[in-house]
């Protein structure tokens, strides 16, 4: 192998496959070469070099020669990860420019319409469904409190609102601006940290007796509808592995999950 384990790990993480890896390694070790002598150093088949050779062109990694045969010439690593870099940056831009663009037209309208009119005939277990990852479990969080008309209702302990804070104090502070209730029940620490104080100014939030509700999770609930409960603790877990239930089911929330949320609610003392 030319190259360590650890440097073929460190270029998957940038978007290489396996092939493209061997060979641009292959590639690297001879400055320039043609496509089959790559095969046989990279040990990838002859019948994928070409097409892949020309993928790490498009890429930035690879410079091919209009000679006969065709030859490869290497790029410099810390050049070839500039050009990838500014490649995504543009690629970024494009979709980004697509996006606003779609918004605006009447594809849009015509994907709105589809959606209402399924949205008219689903049943409420269809709304229901598990989120993995930080990252997903966040993006639905912030679409629920974007999406709140009345109520933001939310049980969490410490660690949760300093997340509450850093994650989505903007749509929360925006629901407020709304005239939407945010009411969190939890239990504090002894010395509120200045991330608490900022979210004290959007939302009326109550200490709770550890010793009468040993509070370890947390959950959400939006206008009485809406529910997210997570069901992993991010201190056990990787943040791509955390897991959360979602659900639009009116009973669970308001059925349920609320009037838990109400007890606990009346048993807490005002912040002040």
């Amino acid at each position: 192998m030319l190259a360590s384990l650890k440097v073929m790990d460190a270029l998957k993480g940038i978007g290489l496959n396996l092939y493209e890896r061997r060979l641009w390694v292959a590639l690297l070790a001879r400055g320039t070469s043609t496509a089959g002598e790559l095969s046989e150093i990279g040990n990838v088949p002859r019948s994928r070099t070409y097409d892949i050779l020309q993928s790490l062109a498009e890429k930035g990694f690879v410079i091919v020669q209009t000679s006969k045969p065709i030859r490869y010439v290497a790029v410099a690593p810390e050049e070839s990860l500039e050009r990838v870099k500014k490649k995504l940056e543009e690629d970024v831009r494009t979709v980004q420019q697509r996006i606003e663009e779609l918004k605006e037209s009447a594809v849009m309208r015509e994907l709105s319409e589809i959606y209402q009119k399924g949205m008219k005939i689903i049943s409420p277990e269809d709304l229901t469904g598990a989120l993995k990852g930080k990252y997903s479990v966040d993006q639905q969080m912030n679409l629920m409190f974007k999406e709140a008309d009345k109520s933001i209702n939310i049980i969490s302990n410490p660690d949760g609102l300093e997340d509450l804070f850093s994650s989505h104090f903007d749509s929360l502070r925006k629901a407020k601006e709304r005239g939407v209730s945010i009411k969190i029940a939890t239990t504090l620490p002894s010395k509120l940290s200045n991330n608490l104080k900022s979210l004290k100014t959007i939302a009326e939030i109550r200490n709770i007796n550890k010793k009468e509700f040993p509070l370890g999770g947390k959950f959400f609930i939006v206008d009485n509808k809406e529910l997210l409960f997570p069901l992993t603790d991010p201190k056990e877990v990787h943040s791509t592995q955390s897991m959360a239930i979602w659900s639009k089911s009116n009973y669970a929330a308001s059925n349920v999950l609320n009037p838990l949320f109400e007890l606990v609610w009346s048993h807490g003392k005002p912040l002040k």
